[in-house]
């Protein structure tokens, strides 16, 4: 098997047909997963946009062994590469292999989140709008968030994971209690603080140096049944982020649920500008209302309150307001309220 996967990765003359190639090293590793060998050029490239480099095929596991038979060819191995892909989400090449195979992560996603009363296990390949919708069945929701829902579970826990609960629960990675790993040699290990740790902490923020996540059991919370989102913008940096601190340092009692800041142009570029920030439909951005002395860059903080069906309107305006009564309003910032239901 080792000398036809040396043969594969060397041959690459005009006489050989890689799609028998292809078909013929799924046979050799005796996977249950199919090659697709015409995916490999979307493999090629990822969000970054910075590299592109075409591997030689486009591996669909059907199972972690798929991913552990694999693992265990290339380490022995002198020139096969192999690399994770989630979601295509990664910005300089991390989740491709110069003529090597890419595994598709997102092919294990399919039934593999089971929610518990305190934790969910999922799939590395299942991504994080696809957890939200099965845990909201049952009223819950992790602690911790990604900005972008659309990437896999392995792929946020590889890098870090950071949104706007952050600073009360911390990044994903501090929400996750056991993982399920392939490492370098091809064996599928449990780890967690007390079982393997060494591997744990190293997959967790590792960039998939240490292994591919294959597992995960994250923490749960109940979710709330509705939210209150507040935007503000600013115009001066020191503003934005003396009010972000302020927010991110208070007792939970005293603070939002979510606080988060991001920059915008000042200006109605579709991609970079004002029309990047949505508001609620019935109101748009008024540039009229920013001073003249406004530079080309815009600053915002989004907040919101978790609340449930019981509680009253007046009681979340006035939680609202007496929280948001301390944040030192600077510049005239836009203020938009609006209510979002899960």
């Amino acid at each position: 098997m080792i000398a036809y996967l040396e043969r594969f990765v060397h041959e690459n003359d005009a006489e050989s047909n890689q799609d028998d190639d292809v078909s013929t090293i799924s046979n050799a590793l005796e996977l249950k997963s199919t090659i697709d060998a015409a995916a490999a050029v979307s493999a090629s490239k990822d969000f970054g946009g910075i590299y592109s480099v075409e591997p030689l095929a486009f591996l669909k596991p059907s199972s972690t062994e798929d991913v552990a038979r694999l693992i265990r060819a290339a380490s022995s191995s002198p020139n096969l590469t192999v690399a994770a892909r989630g979601n295509g989400h990664s910005i300089n090449g991390q989740a491709m292999a110069d003529r090597g195979i890419v595994l598709d992560m997102r092919s294990l996603a399919t039934g593999s989140i089971h929610v518990g009363s305190a934790y969910a296990d999922v799939s590395g390949g299942a991504l994080w709008e696809e957890v939200l919708k099965r845990c909201l069945e049952f009223g819950l929701a992790p602690r911790s968030w990604t900005d972008y829902l659309s990437l896999t579970v392995g792929g946020t826990l590889s890098n870090g994971g950071v949104s706007g609960q952050a600073f009360r629960y911390g990044p994903q990675t501090s929400n996750v209690t056991e993982l399920e790993v392939v490492n370098g040699k091809g064996e599928t290990l449990i780890c967690s603080e007390s079982e393997n740790p060494d591997l744990f902490f190293g997959s967790l923020g590792g960039l998939g140096q240490f292994g591919i996540i294959t597992r995960a059991r994250i923490l749960l919370q109940p979710a709330p049944d509705m939210v209150r989102w507040i935007r503000l913008v600013y115009t001066e940096f020191e503003d934005f982020t003396r009010d972000a601190e302020f927010l991110v340092t208070r007792s939970e009692n005293d603070s939002f649920d979510y606080v988060e800041g991001f920059v915008f142009s000042n200006n109605d570029n579709p991609l970079t500008g004002r029309p990047t920030v949505p508001l609620h439909p019935t109101q748009e951005f008024d540039p009229n209302l920013l001073p003249r002395c406004t530079g080309s860059v815009l600053y915002c903080l989004e907040l919101a309150l978790h609340y449930n069906n019981t509680d009253h309107p007046s009681t979340v305006d006035t939680v609202t307001n007496s929280i948001s009564l301390y944040i030192p309003v600077h510049s005239c910032p836009e203020i938009v309220i609006c209510t979002l239901t899960w």
